[in-house]
């Protein structure tokens, strides 16, 4: 009898490989060969490049907890992802796992079918790759998420590299595909702590205004930081003749994206309050 209640004839495939060979990097190619909308990789259920449920294995403190994490062995994890794989009721799942064994350990966490067919990553990548691969982990601490970095960063608690935009061509009618994948370092691969201050953040803060075309003086900027991201709060006068509402949305945008890159930190809201408006001499109607 299928154990597996929630979808009929759900086919399962398993991509494996040593750690550090670039198997969540090939992850979502591989899944659009196999016409493939879903994916288990790091304790996240993922499909296309959104993340359905789950937690990322990465945000965790240990290795060892990331390898509990990616193996679903917490129940009310599992119990969450096998909900929402029952609600997305796909056709097929790729799973990714450092070995066969792996994958079917995840399999039967999660109470799926039995893995259809494994795939290796040497068969669908170069040596070259996997070794280039092996030395950005090795070296630099450095992960792929095949999803974009919106996705987890609301709940991810290491440290944001860089995102991973590609573009290719698919074989059905040339039409050109993009995915994202975010680069990450995890919690468990740091050496050492390190700390940003809100002074940085609000400084980081005060050059965006001041770049911004209107805004005469920045009289505050404040940076709260929560488990969750960082709140910005701009005080400012304008120029006149210059529309506010502009110039208050470019900031709230420019601020956002500029902290989000050079810090990976969150930034839940900016908030800014136009204080004054300075009027030049020649702007007075005699």
């Amino acid at each position: 009898m299928d154990r597996f209640y929630g979808v009929k004839n759900l086919k399962i495939y398993g991509l494996v490989g040593p750690s550090g060979t670039g198997k969540s990097y090939k992850a979502s190619s591989l899944a659009n060969e196999l016409d493939v909308l879903h994916i288990v990789d790091d304790g996240l259920f993922i499909k296309g490049s959104k993340v359905i449920a789950g937690v990322s294995a990465k945000r965790e403190a240990t290795m060892l907890a990331a390898v509990r994490r990616a193996l679903f062995t917490d129940k009310s994890h599992a119990q969450a992802v096998r909900a929402a794989i029952d609600k997305e009721n796909p056709g097929a799942i790729l799973i990714i796992g450092t070995s066969a064994n792996m994958v079917r350990r995840i399999i039967d966490n999660l109470d799926l079918p039995e893995v259809d067919e494994i795939i290796n990553i040497e068969d669908i990548s170069t040596p070259e790759d996997m070794q280039a691969a092996r030395i950005t982990r090795k070296q630099d601490g450095k992960h792929v998420i095949p999803v974009p970095t919106l996705e987890i960063r609301k709940d991810f608690s290491g440290y944001f590299l860089h995102p991973l935009r590609i573009l290719r061509f698919t074989e059905k009618g040339r039409k050109i595909e993009a995915t994202e994948k975010t680069v990450v370092r995890p919690t468990y691969s740091y050496m050492g702590k390190f700390y940003i201050a809100d002074f940085a953040l609000e400084s980081i803060a005060t050059h965006n205004a001041y770049k911004s075309e209107g805004v005469y003086k920045v009289l505050k900027s404040t940076a709260i930081s929560h488990e969750s991201g960082a709140v910005i709060s701009m005080e400012i006068t304008v120029q006149y003749g210059y529309k506010i509402h502009e110039i208050m949305e470019k900031m709230q945008v420019d601020i956002s994206q500029d902290i989000s890159c050079l810090t990976g930190i969150n930034v839940l809201q900016v908030n800014v309050l136009v204080r004054g408006i300075i009027v030049w001499k020649d702007q007075i109607k005699k």
